[in-house]
């Protein structure tokens, strides 16, 4: 998606054009409700966080300065719009202790996931990022899927780059855990004999 060719669209509807800002909507519709998915977790909530979403950027479209891309700044609009989703539910979500893994925990984990055809493991892999809490879902899910560099999940967390690096490495330790239970036992213990 051409920052330029976005800009062209954010020009015409600041000049007055609000036919142009469907050219957006359509652009960034998908972005927009995975990531409400992601986080809310109900699909009436996401699709309804969604067009909330797309109000809020029509209405401080004249506030983005093109500092970042188009994308960060909608990624961060939609972040906001769901955590306050959050707050209002007060969904109380079972709280995941981080347990400890040592290295080689980890790297057989891995290993075993490498194993499991692409299409089940990321299957295997999303159902696990469905049981973390939603913010730390959206994080792994900002780096890891959708590629976002740290300065960039920095803006659109309204975090520094060290605290992304710190909640990155205790998402990637729950997530782990997550992993390790709900992965068959047989599994990871046909893999250990394998290595022995």
């Amino acid at each position: 998606m051409d920052k330029l060719n976005d800009q062209h669209y954010i020009n015409l509807v600041m000049d007055g054009d609000t036919n142009a800002f469907a050219v957006l909507v359509d652009r960034y519709k998908d972005l927009v409700f995975t990531l409400s998915l992601k986080m809310l977790q109900n699909r009436e909530e996401a699709e309804e966080s969604a067009q909330d979403t797309f109000i809020k950027i029509y209405k401080s479209l004249n506030r983005f300065k093109g500092e970042s891309k188009l994308s960060t700044w909608i990624y961060k609009i939609t972040y906001n719009n769901c955590l306050d989703r959050l707050k209002k539910q007060k969904k109380n979500r079972p709280i995941l202790a981080i347990n400890e893994f040592t290295e080689h925990e980890v790297i057989s984990l891995m290993n075993v996931l490498d194993t499991i055809e692409e299409s089940e493991r990321r299957q295997m892999i999303q159902d696990c990022l469905d049981i973390l809490p939603a913010e730390e879902s959206f994080l792994l899910t900002l780096y890891y899927f959708d590629e976002n560099s740290l300065k960039e999940i920095s803006k659109i967390m309204g975090i520094n780059e060290n605290n992304v690096k710190i909640k990155l490495f205790r998402s990637r330790k729950k997530l782990t855990g997550i992993l390790k239970t709900q992965l068959e036992p047989e599994i990871l213990d046909q893999y250990e004999k394998q290595r022995r």
